[in-house]
């Protein structure tokens, strides 16, 4: 008995094994704040800076874009708050939780997908901080102006690679540790980045009042591209996550207390970090933020470089973990600590590639920006189903039996139908940097973009129908 309960604690926290089965209430733990760590640490990024950035590059006023940062995350982060209470009421990864929605192997598709955004997330966010890294390093002194930055960026991109891969390999606990500790001296940083940003440099606080008509094609344009990148859009990428790390939260938690955790673990530096972008564009809309605080008093360069490499790291290192549990929840066979390694090994080489290639880079980087998308229709069938369908009454311990042994179905077709509709609907109204993910309703408005709404109402929509018909009595 001893020896199967040190197994099992190591299988719900640091296995190799990726145990995917409901974490048993004796192994999970009461500490709310390790979420706010997790998702604060996820999103004290250089991309959050560079996506704020986004309004007012397009032509938005400066309080405008503030103003749609806060709207769209409020919402966005309210409906992230959701999947993570439901992460901590089954006990179960989001990907697991599928199998009760879509079938037993009808799953593999939403694991399937979420895995492959994880693996080129790890290797974009780790390549897209490479320019800036380099640039500090060169104003601190560390990298001499003859010097092969090829090499450089590798070394750096190598480091990086190692570093979040060995805490994702380590495990669950490793993860939280990581972002207890380096959540804080982050957030010291930003505020001293944050100060010298708005009291040191040329902000133009007024920029782009009175310069739009609200209700014109390419204001409405810019406001709906801001919500879906960093607005309702950014809260919504991360529910696929959610469950993965509140699953090791003790039922016996307030689900307000754990809530509130860890929205405003997302909400605070998204925000935050979109309005430093948003007021530094306003001095210069072609130049990295955080290049031009370097800029602008070298002697912080030190402490940016330490903003900046902990961004990517603190990212990917759930990015990872998230990927092998999406692995193991298509039946792979092989342990989770090699999973993450291999998805390590792979994210590099593509880091490689991008570091030679810039534009392949930003090509899959608008590509990801694009597929992730898919991530409203699934939430919205999962909530329809949980709400609606299982009336909150979900076997979890049924979701981890082997296929050959499940007694759930394999497929549930009127879900697959609901996602793929919900997808097609997606993309007819999605505008996205990539020509081919510009969908036709999106294009004939002018680029307004509401693929998030589109596609969250005809999956749950569709969803409920064909249940709704199914307790009728009627054929779908």
């Amino acid at each position: 008995m001893r020896s199967k309960r040190r197994r099992l604690r190591l299988g719900g926290v640091n296995t190799p094994h990726g145990y995917l089965g409901p974490i048993p209430e004796q192994h999970r733990h009461h500490d709310v704040r390790s979420q706010f760590w997790i998702w604060a640490g996820a999103n004290i990024a250089p991309i959050n800076w560079v996506l704020g950035a986004l309004g007012v590059t397009m032509g938005l006023p400066l309080w405008e874009t503030v103003a749609v940062l806060l709207v769209g995350n409020a919402i966005g982060m309210a409906i992230f708050g959701y999947f993570v209470v439901l992460g901590q009421r089954t006990g179960v990864t989001g990907m697991v939780l599928s199998r009760a929605v879509f079938g037993r192997k009808g799953a593999y598709l939403p694991a399937a997908i979420q895995a492959m955004l994880c693996a080129g997330w790890c290797a974009v966010n780790t390549w897209i901080v490479l320019d800036l890294v380099v640039t500090l390093l060169q104003t601190i002194g560390w990298v001499g102006p003859g010097a092969n930055l090829f090499a450089v960026k590798s070394a750096v991109a190598l480091a990086l690679m190692v570093v979040q891969v060995g805490i994702s390999w380590l495990g669950y606990r490793a993860i939280t540790a990581f972002e207890r500790w380096t959540v804080p001296p982050t957030i010291a940083i930003l505020v001293i980045m944050s100060a010298v940003a708005w009291f040191k440099l040329p902000v133009n606080w007024a920029a782009g009042i009175g310069v739009h008509n609200f209700w014109s094609t390419e204001h409405l344009s810019a406001v709906t591209g801001v919500m879906t990148a960093i607005g309702i859009g950014w809260g919504i990428t991360w529910l696929t996550y959610a469950g993965d790390y509140s699953r090791f939260i003790s039922a016996d938690v307030s689900p307000r207390r754990l809530y509130l955790a860890s929205v405003s673990g997302q909400f605070v530096p998204v925000v935050w970090l979109g309005t430093l972008g948003a007021s530094l564009a306003t001095i210069s809309q072609t130049t990295d933020p955080g290049q031009l605080i370097a800029e602008a008093y070298g002697s912080l360069a030190v402490v940016i470089l330490l903003l900046v490499l902990h961004g990517p790291i603190a990212t990917n290192i759930l990015n990872v973990y998230t990927f092998s549990v999406a692995a193991k929840a298509l039946d792979v066979r092989l342990p989770r600590r090699v999973l993450a390694i291999a998805v390590g090994v792979v994210a590099m080489g593509a880091v490689e590639l991008f570091v030679l290639f810039g534009e392949f880079g930003e090509t899959i980087d608008g590509f990801l920006v694009s597929v992730v998308a898919w991530v409203s229709p699934w939430a919205a069938i999962v909530v329809v189903h949980w709400e609606c369908v299982a009336r909150k009454r979900i076997d979890a311990e049924a979701l981890d039996t082997p296929v050959a042994a499940t007694t759930l179905p394999m497929f549930r077709w009127g879900a697959l139908g609901a996602l793929l509709l919900g997808m097609g609907a997606t993309w007819l109204c999605l505008y996205a940097p990539l020509p081919w993910f510009q969908g036709p309703v999106a294009s004939a408005l002018g680029g307004i973009d509401l693929s998030w709404l589109a596609g969250s109402a005809v999956a749950g929509g569709t969803y409920w129908a064909v249940s709704r018909s199914r307790e009728a009595g009627i054929r779908p």
